[in-house]
């Protein structure tokens, strides 16, 4: 461990975990409180050839602070409160920021993918029901901002557009100006946030804020983050997967996240040598390249998230040595399940009622289909707890319901393989 991440931690508490029920803002502002100069958000790579920006590094009260600052731009555009915002970044610390600022400004956060085209972005925009977007001005070879200017000419509700620069063009405001303005709105509470099912445009649904809490707090359960550490992380945050074990884990500890989006070699390994106790956050897609990888020392977990349908759950490298592994199986924008490693899942799968989960948030069974064979994987309880989205106002799911996954565990010598 670096003295500069030992003078951190004993000098900076970690944050009230009982602000997180009002959001992720919450959890910054909080954290910000008890850890000012501890760090909040951090990119990694080539950011000045990605988007003619240099890469950010925010301690917590910076973040606090442009947070606050932006949310009190939003709250001069005189929307209703709750309003759908979408946000259309390829991830990083700007996308960090402008969903934060979003929530704290009293509205609805709606994150898209960044691989969306012109057609795609108009249906989301149209299905979600939004009246502002937030995005970015150059995305490599793209102009997120003009694509969105062009976009918003066939949506009479959408009122506001704003991007951060370069390249913001007329018609669209500037997120950098805003970010310099005086004054900082204290977050309100959260009222949730929309996600996109699959990353089909056609598909939102709404997660409560608390939902949202309980869904990290089920995933944290299986390894708590330590506000000393870095989750490093190469998964966008427009999803459940991404949110909960990126942004959302790092709010919950006060820990620090560090995103490499885009993806770039050099700068992932520049990235990967930090001296700080690191959480190793990967798409199951890379594991294979990522095992012939060195891992440092720093890097005290790996995490591997799937989603379902997942061809193989099973860690080849089982109880070998290095870091500790984590496993993560996402089922479209409804649950997250974390366990330490891939034997630890595929047990859970196989035998859910006897798993050690925490049940109050996230419950597990076979569905019962009258034969001898078990049904479908089943879930309840808040952690789980989305419906689609009217087109207007915001449902309330039932988190006692048992909701059927769509997903059947495969058996493979004795043990749940896929």
């Amino acid at each position: 461990m670096s003295a500069f991440a030992v003078a951190e931690r004993n000098a900076d508490a970690a944050p009230d975990a009982s602000a997180r029920p009002g959001g992720l803002s919450a959890s910054l502002f909080a954290a910000a409180r008890t850890g000012p100069q501890r760090t909040a958000l951090r990119d990694s790579g080539d950011r000045a050839a990605w988007c003619g920006r240099p890469p950010i590094t925010w301690t917590y009260a910076a973040a606090a602070e442009i947070v606050g600052r932006l949310a009190r731009g939003i709250g001069a555009w005189r929307l209703p409160a709750g309003s759908r915002v979408g946000l259309w970044f390829a991830g990083g610390a700007e996308s960090a920021l402008a969903h934060l600022a979003v929530e704290a400004a009293g509205h609805l956060p709606c994150p898209m993918p960044a691989l969306w085209d012109a057609d795609r972005l108009s249906a989301g925009i149209a299905s979600a029901g939004l009246v502002a977007v937030l995005t970015e001005g150059r995305r490599g070879a793209r102009r997120p901002a003009e694509d969105l200017a062009q976009a918003a000419m066939g949506h009479f509700g959408l009122r506001y557009l704003a991007a951060f620069g370069p390249g913001v063009p007329d018609g669209v405001i500037s997120l950098d100006a805003m970010a310099l303005e005086r004054g900082v709105a204290e977050p309100v509470a959260s009222r949730g946030l929309v996600t996109f099912v699959a990353g089909d445009p056609g598909r939102p649904v709404y997660r409560s804020a608390a939902a949202l809490a309980a869904a990290i707090d089920v995933h944290l359960d299986a390894l708590p983050v330590t506000a000393e550490e870095r989750i490093l992380t190469l998964l966008p945050a427009h999803d459940l997967r991404g949110l909960v074990t990126g942004l959302g884990a790092a709010l919950a500890a006060g820990a620090s996240l560090e995103t490499v989006i885009p993806f770039d070699e050099a700068g992932f390994r520049a990235g990967l040598m930090r001296p700080v106790p690191t959480r190793l956050v990967v798409p199951s897609l890379i594991e294979a390249a990522l095992a012939a990888l060195p891992l440092p020392w720093t890097v005290r977990a790996l995490h591997v998230v799937h989603r379902a349908p997942a061809s193989t759950i099973l860690d080849a490298t089982g109880e070998s040595a290095g870091p500790r592994r984590l496993d993560s199986l996402v089922f479209d924008e409804d649950a997250v399940l974390t366990r330490l490693g891939g034997r630890d899942l595929a047990a859970t799968l196989a035998d859910p009622e006897r798993a050690p989960l925490p049940r109050a948030l996230l419950d597990l069974a076979f569905l019962d289909l009258g034969g001898d064979q078990d049904g479908p994987l089943a879930y309840r309880g808040l952690a789980c707890a989305t419906a689609p989205l009217p087109r207007a106002g915001v449902p309330e799911p039932d988190a006692q319901a048992w909701r059927n996954s769509g997903y059947r565990p495969t058996p493979s010598g004795g043990v749940e393989t896929a």
